[in-house]
């Protein structure tokens, strides 16, 4: 048995230690929310965090995140009020949805490292998410209004 620690619990699998993360998390831990969509890394679909870093869990072995924190789209909130899903649904960013996961997470990781980026930071830190509806504009738009609520928010 392989114990992990997701989204602050200890969870147990009995996946193969060569298994990708994402497969883990989605068929053996129930955690949907994560996405496959390329399964070479190329799309962020599949990003999550470890240790507070973006990364795509297609490409990760299960085996290289043992004692790590491991942070998924569900452990960002479970009512949706962490301030980057918040500045999603108040931008309307999503149309199909389906890389909003890895999007977000790629976001939080970067306003977490970073609470007042730049359109440039963005734009770096985003690369690799892609977003088939083009929705980059909104995603930006979402970040820096995002920081801005994690700013009011550290003021409160």
């Amino acid at each position: 048995m392989i114990t992990l620690k997701v989204n602050g619990q200890s969870l147990q699998t009995d996946a193969s230690p060569d298994t990708p993360l994402l497969w883990v998390l989605r068929d053996h831990l129930g955690m949907t929310g994560t996405k496959f969509g390329c399964g070479q890394s190329l799309c962020g679909a599949c990003t999550v965090q470890i240790d507070g870093l973006a990364l795509r869990s297609c490409v990760t072995p299960v085996e290289s995140v043992i004692g790590k924190e491991i942070r998924t789209i569900e452990g960002l909130s479970k009512d949706r009020s962490h301030p980057v899903q918040r500045a999603w649904v108040a931008l309307d960013v999503p149309q199909c949805g389906y890389c909003q996961s890895g999007q977000i997470m790629s976001a939080t990781a970067l306003l977490e490292r970073n609470p007042n980026p730049t359109d440039a930071d963005i734009d770096s830190a985003m690369a690799g998410n892609i977003c088939r509806c083009g929705t980059y504009p909104r995603i930006r738009a979402a970040i820096h209004h995002a920081a801005g609520l994690m700013k009011a928010a550290a003021k409160a």
